[in-house]
C-alpha cells in the first residue's frame, strides 16, 4: 500500500466530546386514578392513558376508574395524560398471560382449523385437561375464549383482552396460580405455550400499601385521585405518606356526605384533614358526583409552566360534567372555614370552584407552582453540575455560576406568573432588609466562599444559597365603592 504521509493528527488534533444528556424536568400534569378493576393486574399495576377513548376501551364505560378519567379530561382546557393504577382491595386470583399476539397470529382462518384441539395447564397446583377444542364456527378471538372457558368449566377462565388470551384461576389469595401450559398446536396459536407471565394471586392490601407500591413503580404521576370507597381512615393514613414521601406530590378526594356542611361536626375528612395542617390534600364536596377532585385536577394541570402568563386560581374555574351545588350562604361558610372546596351555584346563573385552597390553607396554585419551582432549579442546577465539560470551581466564579443558573429558573417563575416584584416581610440575609421591594419578585444571596468553613470545604460543598421570593398571588375578591354626586 502506498504511503500517504505523515497523518494531519500529529499536528492537528481535534477530539469530538459530547455532553452527557441533561436530566429532564418533572411534569407536574399527571394524575394517578387509583381503582379496583381486574383490567390492570397486581403484576402490571400501572398503565399511562392520553384520552378517554383508550380508557373507556379498556374499563368499559360503568368502571370507577372510567367516571373519574371522564371527570379528569372533561376540563377546558384540561390535562393531557394520566396513568390509572391498581389497588388490590380484595384478594386476586392467579392468571397466566399469553404472549402479545402480532396482527398475523390473530388471522382467525388458524384457529378455525383446530377441530380436536387440546393442552394441559396447571391451576392451583393441579393439572387440567382442556380436551376435544373445536373451533371451526368461531368468528373472532372473543369465540375461542369462550370455548376454552366452558373448557376449563370450575378451575379457570379463559378471556381475551385485545392483545392476548388470558387464563385466570377461580380461587384467590397467595395460593392462586395459573401455570404450565403444555406445548401444542392449539396452545401456540393462542400464545400460552412460551413468553408467558404467570402472576401470582395475592391477599387484599391496605390503601397505604397499594399508593406505596405505585409511588415505588414510577415517580411521574403527581396527583393522586382514588376511584374507590374507602374509610376516612385509610385515606388520613394515606395522605400522610403523600405529605411525608420525598417526592413531592398531592391528594384529592371527592366527599359527599352532608356532615361537612355542618359546622357543629369536626370529624368529617374535610375537618380531620384541616386539622392536621395537611397542604398536599385537596378537599372537594359534591351531593351527586364521586369524581368532583378529578375534574379541579383536570383543569390544574392543564397549566404549563414554561409558558408566559401560564399560572391560574383554581377559583372561577368551571368544573364540566359536575353539578354545581346550591348552598346556602352558611354551608358556603362552613365550607370556607374547614378548606373544603365546592363547585357553587350563584344568583347570576353561573356556577364557579371555590375556593381552590388545600386542607391545611395554602392556595392550590401555590401548592402546585412551589412544587414546579423546587424541581425546576433543582434541576436546571444538577445539569449544570453534571453536564458541564470541566468542574465548577469552589470558588466565588464557580458560586456565581450557580447563582445565575437559579435566577434564570426564577425568571421563568416571573415570566408564567407564578412570581412578581413585591415587599418582602420575610427575615433579612445577604443585602435583603425585611420591607425592601424584591423589584424582580426574587433575590439571590451567596456569601464569599472565604467564609466557608475549612470542613465544608475540604467536603467539597457550596456555600449556602440562599433565596427570596414573593409569590404574585391571585384576586378573589373585591370591594368596590360607587360615589355617587347629584
Amino acid at each position: 500500500m502506498a504511503n500517504k504521509g505523515l497523518p494531519v493528527s500529529s499536528v492537528v488534533s481535534v477530539d469530538v466530546v459530547m455532553a452527557p444528556k441533561a436530566a429532564a424536568e418533572r411534569d407536574f400534569g399527571i394524575a394517578l386514578i387509583l381503582g379496583a378493576s381486574n383490567t390492570i393486574d397486581a403484576y402490571e399495576r400501572l398503565r399511562l392513558y392520553y384520552d378517554i377513548d383508550t380508557v373507556a376501551s379498556d374499563f368499559g364505560t360503568e368502571a370507577p376508574e372510567y367516571k373519574m378519567a371522564v371527570a379528569y379530561f372533561s376540563a377546558e382546557p384540561s390535562a393531557a395524560q394520566c396513568y390509572i393504577g391498581r389497588w388490590v382491595k380484595t384478594a386476586t386470583s392467579g392468571l397466566l398471560k399469553g404472549r402479545i399476539l402480532g396482527t398475523a397470529e390473530q388471522n382467525i382462518a388458524a384457529f378455525k382449523a383446530i377441530n380436536e384441539g387440546s393442552f394441559k395447564v396447571t391451576v392451583d397446583g393441579v393439572e387440567k385437561s382442556v380436551m376435544a377444542i373445536n373451533l371451526s364456527s368461531v368468528t373472532n378471538l372473543n369465540g375461542v375464549a369462550t370455548i376454552i372457558d366452558s373448557a376449563l368449566d370450575t378451575a379457570a377462565s379463559c378471556v381475551w383482552d385485545g392483545t392476548r388470551f388470558v387464563i385466570r384461576s377461580k380461587t384467590t389469595g397467595t395460593e392462586s396460580t395459573v401455570t404450565g401450559v403444555t406445548k401444542t398446536a392449539l396452545s401456540s396459536l393462542m400464545g400460552l405455550d412460551a413468553d408467558t407471565v404467570a402472576v401470582g394471586g395475592m391477599v387484599a392490601e391496605s390503601l397505604l400499601n397499594a399508593v406505596s407500591e405505585l409511588a415505588d413503580m414510577s415517580s411521574d404521576w403527581y396527583g393522586l385521585l382514588v376511584a374507590e370507597e374507602a374509610d376516612d381512615d385509610d385515606i388520613l393514613e394515606m395522605a400522610d405518606f403523600i405529605s411525608a414521601t420525598s417526592t413531592s406530590r398531592i391528594a384529592g378526594f371527592t366527599v359527599k356526605k352532608t356532615t361537612v356542611l355542618d359546622a357543629q361536626v369536626e370529624n368529617d375528612l374535610a375537618s380531620r384533614l384541616k386539622a392536621k395542617g395537611n397542604n398536599r390534600a385537596f378537599v372537594q364536596y359534591s351531593s351527586a358526583s364521586t369524581a368532583a377532585a378529578a375534574a379541579a385536577f383536570g383543569r390544574a394541570f392543564a397549566v404549563n409552566f414554561d409558558g408566559q402568563n401560564t399560572t391560574i386560581t383554581l377559583k372561577f374555574k368551571q368544573e364540566p360534567g359536575i353539578e354545581p351545588e346550591v348552598l346556602t350562604a352558611t354551608q358556603a361558610k362552613v365550607l370556607k372555614d374547614k378548606n373544603c372546596n365546592v363547585f357553587a351555584q350563584y344568583s347570576n346563573d353561573t356556577a364557579i370552584l371555590q375556593e381552590g385552597v388545600m386542607s391545611g390553607g395554602w392556595y392550590f396554585d401555590e401548592r402546585h407552582g412551589l412544587d414546579w419551582l423546587q424541581n425546576d432549579v433543582q434541576t436546571a442546577v444538577w445539569n449544570l453540575l453534571y453536564t458541564s465539560t470541566s468542574k465548577i470551581p469552589q470558588t466565588d466564579a464557580g458560586i456565581a455560576r450557580i447563582v445565575t443558573t437559579i435566577e434564570s429558573r426564577l425568571e421563568q417563575a416571573v415570566t408564567n406568573g407564578l412570581v412578581a416584584p413585591g415587599v418582602w416581610n420575610g427575615d433579612s440575609f445577604g443585602a435583603l432588609q425585611s420591607g425592601d421591594t424584591l423589584t424582580k419578585g426574587y433575590y439571590v444571596y451567596a456569601p464569599p466562599v472565604a467564609t466557608q468553613s475549612q470542613a465544608d470545604r475540604e467536603a467539597r460543598n457550596s456555600t449556602v444559597i440562599q433565596v427570596a421570593i414573593k409569590l404574585a398571588g391571585a384576586v378573589h375578591a373585591t370591594d368596590i365603592i360607587i360615589n355617587v354626586n347629584r
